[in-house]
C-alpha cells in the first residue's frame, strides 16, 4: 500500500471515531446498546381477505329441480303472508318477483269471466280486459310514482302492486260464493261489505311498503293513483252478476 493510501485509511478512521464520539455525545443511551442477531421474530403478516363459507360454491343451477320450485314456493307464500298482515317490510322489496301477481291476476280474471254485463259475448274479452286493467294500471302507478321520485325500481313496484291484488282475489271468491246463494238486497250488502274490507287492505298493503320509498312531500301523489287503480277493481267486482 503506497503512502496515499495510508493517509486516506487514516483520515478514515479519524472521521468514523469522530462520528461516534459525536453520536455517543448527541444519544448517550445509545452507546450500550446492542442488537442481537438471535432474537426470535413472532407473528406473520398476512392480507385479511373475506371469509370462503360453502355458500360460495353453491350453485342454483346444480340443485334439484324440486328443490328450486318449494324454495320458489316457499318465497310466494312469504310474500302472501306479508300482504295480509301489511306492517312496514322490505320483504316485498328485496325478493320481488311476478310470479305471485300473475297467478292473482289470471284466477281473478277466471272469476270474473262470465258476467252479464256482456251478456252476448261468450266472456272471452272480459279475462283480456281485466288482464289488461291490472297489468297496464299497476305499471302507470309505478311510472308516476319513479318520476315522482321514487327510490324503487320498476319490477318491485310491479311486485307490490301485484301482490297487493289478493285480498280483492279473496273478496271475489267470496262474492262468488255469496251470489250461490242469490241475488238479493241482503247478497249486495254483504258483498259490499267485503270488497270495501278488502278494497282498504290493498290500499294500506300496498302503501305501507311503497310509502318510505318516496319523497316527503310527494307521498299524496302516489297514493292517490293507487287508491283508483284498487277502486276500480273492486268495483269491477262488486258489479259482477252471473249469467
Amino acid at each position: 500500500m503506497t503512502s496515499s493510501g495510508l493517509h486516506v485509511a487514516g483520515a478514515a478512521k479519524m472521521a468514523a471515531a469522530e462520528g461516534s464520539g459525536a453520536g455517543g455525545t448527541l444519544f448517550p443511551g445509545l452507546a450500550d446498546v446492542s442488537i442481537s442477531q438471535d432474537i426470535p421474530v413472532e407473528g406473520e403478516i398476512t392480507v385479511p381477505v373475506g371469509s370462503h363459507s360453502p355458500d360460495d360454491d353453491y350453485s342454483t343451477l346444480d340443485e334439484p329441480v324440486k328443490d328450486t320450485i318449494m324454495r320458489d314456493l316457499k318465497a310466494v307464500g312469504k310474500k302472501f303472508v306479508h300482504v295480509m298482515y301489511p306492517r312496514k317490510s322490505s320483504a316485498l322489496l328485496r325478493d320481488w318477483d311476478l310470479w305471485g301477481p300473475l297467478v292473482l291476476c289470471v284466477s281473478l280474471a277466471l272469476m270474473l269471466q262470465g258476467g252479464s254485463a256482456d251478456s252476448k259475448d261468450d266472456g272471452g274479452p272480459q279475462f283480456a280486459e281485466v288482464f289488461v286493467i291490472i297489468w297496464f294500471g299497476a305499471v302507470v302507478i309505478t311510472l308516476n310514482s319513479k318520476l315522482l321520485g321514487g327510490t324503487i325500481s320498476f319490477f318491485q313496484s310491479l311486485c307490490v302492486l301485484g301482490y297487493c291484488v289478493m285480498p280483492l282475489t279473496v273478496a271475489m271468491l267470496v262474492c262468488r260464493l255469496v251470489l250461490l246463494a242469490g241475488a238479493g238486497t241482503v247478497s249486495f250488502i254483504i258483498r259490499l261489505i267485503v270488497v270495501g274490507a278488502m278494497f282498504a287492505w290493498s290500499t294500506l298493503a300496498s302503501t305501507a311498503f311503497l310509502a318510505d320509498s318516496q319523497p316527503p312531500n310527494r307521498k299524496a301523489l302516489v297514493v292517490y293513483p293507487i287508491f283508483l287503480f284498487y277502486f276500480v277493481i273492486s268495483w269491477m267486482i262488486l258489479t259482477f252478476t252471473p249469467q
